[in-house]
């Protein structure tokens, strides 16, 4: 995802490196980098330049701050690299922010959303999608409205969704008109104490007057607190001119932006907002019912700089798992107690909040690698544990070359992935262990500012995904920092453990 846009900025500040001082000449080739990858990503030439202009502005401004002091009080000298990104960041976000993501309230308190945009978008799964959000997010109980009563199958879809998320849908009856079930289904709200409501209306292959009248016949008989423009990211600048369009024609308080996992250019993303001056409220980033994120323009700028987005992963993560649960995890994986049953949980953990590729766009330092994610190998992974005894997940250790063998036929891998799997599990438990051993005494514990992390087992953190990334690179799959660099610390470390062998040996000699 966005992968254009990042190859850009990555570009730009490779070209950085090793540059003493920000210079006109030095910022006008990183900045050459940024314009084509915008551009590619078909963001609107004068959102373009506008955005180099800020760029420029902040890198060589007359009060640019080289020093900053960190939480302890020390100084640290900023590189122009960091100056450069540090500028990038903040027009990013100025770009797409501020946002307010809130969804407004009638006067009767209820939470009512009136869907509008082009056929095709995905308005009646978007529907679903926010009604699992309101009803799971916030606890709400919200109502589908099937308003959309001239494409095929349409009230079927929305009525199916409904079922899925358990949110009732109102349809109205043959030959009633789009306004009538709206009003209807305001009424039916009223009447069962519902709290939030989303009209799911019908799309036109262009704007016309025929839609417009509809939307505004809606519009009298329900009277929407939010009324909120479904938009395609694959779509690129016409996803802008559609919410220019319907902009000039309607008071439009928002934009979900969908299908924004498919697209590689995301140049909607950045300049929607800057172009007609509607905030994205939402994204749309898969095909689940749960693929929904508030949009949070600082989250979305630092997935674009490679700098991945910590509080959209904890956000993540804290939808899918308890917090006792996890704050256990998390103590037996920082005591090398932890076995393969763990971390099958922890596989099925990083399933659940969502495509593989997602998870790793919001790592730093992960999300270049996303694009090279492997779904198949979580699948791999899970088929060589469940084909293991109970007391070979829990001591993995006694997996000899006959079990790994029989672990192989039973899960239809090969003996090799199974021995690998192992072993790498084992160097991963080592880590762990030495990383929140002995609490303050743990390597964490070395760290400044980690001496408590290592003491609580790392809070509700559990396992942490990027692990992952080791042990997909052996066993054949694309991600990880690669087999050359593995090899290379393996040797090393094998290196280690035969001096310290021959030192003990010379030891008991002694």
């Amino acid at each position: 995802m966005l992968e254009t846009l990042s190859r850009g900025f990555e570009n730009a500040r490779d070209r950085l490196q090793g540059v003493q001082k920000l210079s006109e000449a030095s910022l006008e080739e990183a900045l050459r980098d940024v314009r084509m990858s915008l551009l590619e990503a078909d963001v609107d030439l004068a959102v373009v330049k506008e955005f180099l202009a800020g760029v420029k502005a902040k890198s060589l401004g007359d009060k640019v701050a080289t020093r900053v002091k960190d939480a302890q009080g020390r100084m640290h000298r900023i590189t122009p690299g960091q100056q450069f990104v540090k500028a990038c960041q903040e027009e990013l976000e100025a770009l797409m922010g501020p946002v307010d993501t809130s969804l407004a309230r009638g006067k009767s308190g209820v939470v009512s959303v009136l869907l509008i945009g082009l056929q095709g978008v995905g308005k009646t799964t978007v529907a679903a999608k926010l009604a699992s959000y309101l009803l799971n997010k916030q606890q709400r109980r919200p109502l589908l409205v099937a308003a959309d009563i001239h494409r095929p199958a349409a009230v079927l879809q929305l009525q199916r969704l409904g079922e899925r998320i358990g949110v009732p849908v109102h349809a109205g009856a043959e030959g009633a008109t789009p306004a009538g079930i709206c009003r209807a289904a305001a009424q039916r709200a009223r009447t069962e104490g519902r709290d939030a409501i989303i009209y799911d209306t019908a799309g036109r292959l262009a704007i016309d007057d025929e839609l417009m009248g509809e939307l505004d016949e809606i519009q009298a008989a329900t009277q929407p607190a939010n009324r909120i423009l479904v938009c395609d990211a694959l779509m690129g600048r016409d996803a802008v001119n559609v919410a220019k369009a319907f902009s000039e024609r309607l008071d439009i308080d928002g934009v979900i932006l969908t299908k924004l996992d498919g697209d590689a250019r995301g140049g909607a993303a950045l300049a929607v907002k800057a172009v007609t001056g509607i905030p994205i409220k939402f994204l749309g980033t898969g095909e689940d019912v749960d693929r929904l994120e508030v949009f949070r323009p600082e989250g979305l700028a630092s997935r674009i700089l490679g700098m991945g987005d910590i509080v959209g992963l904890v956000e993540d993560f804290e939808s899918v798992v308890d917090e006792k649960t996890a704050e256990e995890d998390a103590e037996r994986l920082l005591t090398g107690k932890f076995g393969m049953d763990d971390l099958l949980t922890q596989l099925r953990t990083i399933q659940k909040m969502g495509p593989l590729k997602e998870v790793f766009s919001k790592m730093p330092m992960f999300g270049g690698m996303a694009e090279q994610a492997d779904e198949k190998e979580l699948v791999r992974v899970e088929a060589m544990i469940q084909s293991m005894t109970k007391q070979e997940r829990k001591q993995p250790d006694v997996i000899d070359k006959s079990r790994a063998s029989r672990i192989a036929r039973g899960s239809g891998m090969q003996q090799s992935q199974v021995r690998d799997l192992v072993k790498r599990f084992g160097q991963m438990r080592e880590m762990m262990a030495a990383l929140g051993g002995g609490g303050a005494g743990g390597l964490l514990g070395k760290i400044p500012g980690m001496g408590n992390l290592a003491g609580a087992g790392a809070g509700a953190g559990g396992f942490d995904p990027s692990m992952l990334a080791g042990l997909q690179d052996g066993m054949g799959g694309a991600v990880g920092p690669g087999k050359a660099q593995a090899a290379k610390a393996r040797s090393k470390g094998k290196k280690k453990r035969k001096q310290a062998r021959k030192d003990r040996k010379k030891g008991r000699r002694k």
